[in-house]
């Protein structure tokens, strides 16, 4: 397909790119880069916004590229604008940055294109084929550096994560051994709160390494035995109620609902949707939690009264990172990661059941679905 726009490009790409150079040198990094670092993969991206604009497309694939929905065939390499968002994301490019290149490369072509006498020649269709390319040269690098950025972010969480582990633990002995010791009560005190507060944070870690293994696509493990969950909710209850004195936690269930369960899992699951419905319920409300059995597995469900939820909200809740709503207890909220729902979310997948929430009449409810085996 001929395009005069192309055979220009093609003929000054030097300068083109040396338009682009100069603003990516503009650009504030950490690491100041040298000019072969600048230049990067910016002449493959020129060459492959030519061989785009003398490729012919059909209507359809136009719209499809004008909308973002344009799919690469199965197997191609990486792209020359996939690449350099790697190499930007490395050299501590921002997004804006990244952007802002393209803006000045389209610029740059534009500029030297308006002062040729060749442009009043030029198509309506070859410029509109140029926007369409860099714009899915954008889209590609945007994808490429978000991926980038969340992988490294997964793996700093992982290696945190492992890494606080044992010097939290000494924490915890070191406590442990300070309390035994304490002759005097405030000295025993102070060692419990730092025994407290470490397993608070234990807690908190162990979240984020669920959180890690979700993203990362390893998954959330569990191990199945042979269990009857009455049993292992009440005792878990009778743990919430010491450490939410102020909660009004009511348990109903059967003589006994067995089957083959995580029931760690499903404690931790019962914790956080407790903890949850006393955070964000009524000051000073009920929460009834209720264990039923069904013909295919065991259904578990926390009730509290509190401002009712919008129904778009519903499967936000359980997205990481997010919280239900605003706790009662700020205190309470700033220490929250907002992890406890996708957690729940994430034992319920394991064990092939569900979690859903339903909130009406000034009621809000979580059910957890289990399959028996």
């Amino acid at each position: 397909m001929n395009s005069q726009l192309a055979d220009f490009i093609e003929l000054h790409t030097d300068a083109i790119v040396e338009g682009a150079i100069r603003f990516a040198r503009s650009v504030e990094v950490a690491t100041v880069l040298d000019d072969a670092a600048l230049r990067d993969h910016l002449p493959d991206i020129v060459a492959a916004i030519v061989a785009d604009l003398r490729t012919p497309q059909t209507r359809a694939e136009e719209i499809e590229k004008s909308e973002g929905r344009a799919v690469a065939p199965p197997g191609r390499a990486r792209s020359a604008a996939g690449t350099h968002a790697l190499h930007r994301a490395h050299s501590g490019y921002s997004i804006a940055n990244l952007v802002s290149e393209y803006r000045a490369l389209r610029a740059s072509v534009l500029r030297l294109w308006a002062d040729a006498p060749e442009c009043a020649a030029a198509s309506h269709e070859d410029v509109t084929r140029f926007n369409e390319a860099i714009d899915e040269a954008i889209a590609e690098s945007v994808s490429h550096y978000a991926t980038e950025v969340e992988r490294w972010r997964n793996i700093f969480l992982g290696v945190l994560g492992h890494d606080l582990r044992s010097p939290l633990s000494a924490i915890v002995m070191t406590s442990e051994m300070i309390a035994r010791m304490a002759v005097d009560a405030p000295v025993a005190d102070a060692a419990q709160r730092l025994i407290r507060s470490v397993e608070r944070m234990r807690v908190l870690l162990d979240n984020l390494l669920v959180y890690n293994r979700a993203q990362t696509g390893v998954g959330f493990q569990i191990e199945k035995h042979d269990t009857d969950l009455v049993p292992c909710c009440h005792e878990e209850i009778e743990l919430l109620r010491a450490s939410l004195p102020g909660a009004r936690i009511h348990f109903r269930a059967p003589a006994s609902v067995r089957g083959r369960f995580d029931a760690g899992h499903i404690r931790e699951a019962l914790s956080n949707l407790v903890v949850n419905a006393y955070k964000y319920g009524a000051r000073g409300g009920e929460i009834e939690v209720e264990l039923r059995e069904e013909p295919t597995g065991a259904e578990l469900s926390v009730a509290n009264a509190g401002t009712e939820i919008p129904r778009e909200q519903f499967d936000l809740m359980f997205e990481p990172l997010r919280r239900a709503g605003l706790a009662a207890d700020e205190e309470t909220e700033r220490a929250s990661l907002g992890l406890g729902l996708f957690i729940v979310k994430q034992i319920a997948l394991a064990h092939a059941g569900s979690i859903r929430a339903e909130s009406a009449d000034g009621h809000t409810t979580f059910r957890l679905r289990l399959p028996r085996s």
